[in-house]
């Protein structure tokens, strides 16, 4: 829970702190204790009244004002605060609260920080101020019954231990890829390094690159240890000698995907100008203004014939050069040269310097379909939109769809088929989402909205459809409008 405690009796200070301040002021005697912490309690009290007078009080429409990149203030549990000098220190970087600049950011706020408390912390100096008591908890255009709910929700969730890892569900997925890998190695260094022995290891060590994505997926959204630092770590473990990118450029955009899911501008994963043209605007808005970087009528098949294979070897090893090298990552730097040291170490002897790259970018090569279809066919079939400053419930279940679930559509996907409740609760452990899924199901149905469950290979089907569908538009709007 993120509330402070003046919910309920007014008072700011924490029940403990009462009590032990109370035995404090009674100096050990117990017949004075009960009138210590009554002292005390009402001096609590009395600070707690002083300060809340002292706090100002805004308006939405004042708050609203400040959502320019140099002035960021927003709303977490009635309080507001100023994040702008905070931004560029944000760990989750700084247009993460850049998007959220002048509206409410409780729900987006809980969904984000498994740890409320050393939040808290961080906190405290940006507060400036409270809402108005006159103004509603979040802005008048959103849904506050449904708001309301989706906190219920959340509370009976976190009731239920929900948010609570398995170790040892992850840990088997960690033993999972290591063994592969060391499989890949006693087969090539038993049967030696022919072609069928080649092209059968490539895929052990595709499965266990696959793998590897999904979990440190699950620890970039610190969902595996209660320790921040600990999934940090066996993120960068994962990521960096594991895989071979770096964790940094991923969290950072990842986490703008998150916050913002399918909205113009503010989600990366849809701005894949000039390569495709997302939704149903950016299209029509490509082609009325003559913007023809390839001939966006045909990228549904540039997309599977160039898009999906070279996602993984080209477009995130471009990516994550390029962050170390601009942010000087030297830490980064030495994990992920520590991936393509073991890959010379074990399968340099079979296959030397350059057949073991070759060997590095063929898995990469066919990882590539697997991670772009698991990831896309969630979203890009979706609503795609401007910024509407819904609430938080509504944008993500609007822009985002599951994949029916069974064991096989699980393992395939690491658990992404339940992309709804992954999207509403992010740091909730994966293993959990099957549990939580009839309770969304059933709070869209309440208020009305759809809940997108569909068979994997339709879901597949249906972003290849949304993407020549876009295209579709590109194009009538490019002809209709002629040059001036």
């Amino acid at each position: 829970m993120f509330e402070e405690k003046s919910e309920g009796n007014g008072s700011l200070v924490d029940e403990n702190q009462l009590y032990l301040g109370a035995k404090h002021q009674a100096n050990g005697k117990p017949g004075a204790s009960g009138k210590a912490r009554l002292s005390a309690r009402q001096e609590a009290n009395d600070k707690c009244d002083l300060l809340r007078k002292s706090l100002n009080r805004y308006t939405w429409q004042e708050i609203q004002r400040h959502n320019q990149e140099t002035d960021q203030w927003l709303v977490i549990n009635r309080k507001v605060y100023d994040v702008t000098g905070w931004a560029d220190r944000h760990p989750g970087g700084r247009k993460v609260l850049n998007h959220y600049a002048g509206e409410d950011a409780t729900d987006v706020f809980r969904a984000m920080h498994p740890d409320p408390d050393i939040v808290r912390l961080y906190l405290k100096p940006l507060l400036i101020g409270e809402l108005a008591p006159e103004e509603p908890n979040q802005e008048r255009n959103k849904n506050s019954q449904l708001v309301e709910d989706f906190q219920e929700l959340r509370r009976t969730l976190e009731t239920m231990n929900l948010f609570n890892a398995n170790l040892g569900f992850f840990f088997l997925h960690l033993a999972q890829i290591l063994i592969l890998e060391a499989l890949a190695w006693v087969i090539v260094w038993h049967f030696g390094s022919g072609w069928l022995v080649t092209m059968f290891i490539s895929l052990l060590l595709t499965v266990a690159q696959a793998q590897g994505a999904f979990l440190q997926h699950d620890m970039g959204h610190l969902s595996m240890f209660k320790k921040a630092k600990w999934n940090r770590l066996m993120q960068k473990f994962v990521t960096g000698h594991l895989k071979g990118l770096t964790a940094k450029w991923w969290n950072i955009q990842h986490f703008q995907h998150h916050v913002k899911t399918n909205i113009y501008s503010k989600d990366p994963d849809i701005d894949l100008g000039p390569f495709l043209v997302i939704g149903d605007l950016q299209p029509v808005k490509y082609g009325k203004n003559k913007i023809k970087y390839i001939n966006y009528e045909k990228q549904h098949l540039y997309f599977c014939m160039v898009g999906v294979p070279l996602l993984m070897p080209v477009y995130f090893n471009l990516k994550s050069i390029l962050t170390m090298y601009h942010g000087r990552d030297w830490k980064d730097f030495a994990w992920v040269s520590s991936f393509y040291i073991r890959y010379f170490i074990t399968f340099g002897p079979f296959y030397g310097i350059f057949g073991t790259m070759a060997l590095i970018y063929l898995v990469k090569f066919l990882e590539s379909p697997w991670i772009a279809c698991v990831t896309q066919m969630s979203h890009i079939p979706m609503k795609v939109s401007k910024e509407e400053n819904q609430d938080w419930f509504s944008t993500q279940v609007l822009a985002t769809c599951n994949v029916k679930q069974s064991f096989f559509n699980d393992w395939f996907t690491g658990h992404l088929n339940f992309q709804i409740e992954h999207h509403l609760f992010p740091t909730m452990p994966r293993h959990n989402y099957h549990k939580v899924a009839p309770l969304v199901k059933s709070l869209c149905a309440k208020h009305e909205l759809p809940y997108v469950n569909k068979p994997m290979l339709k879901a597949f089907g249906d972003t290849v459809r949304a993407l020549k569908k876009s295209g579709a538009l590109w194009k009538e709007a490019y002809c209709m409008h002629p040059e001036i």
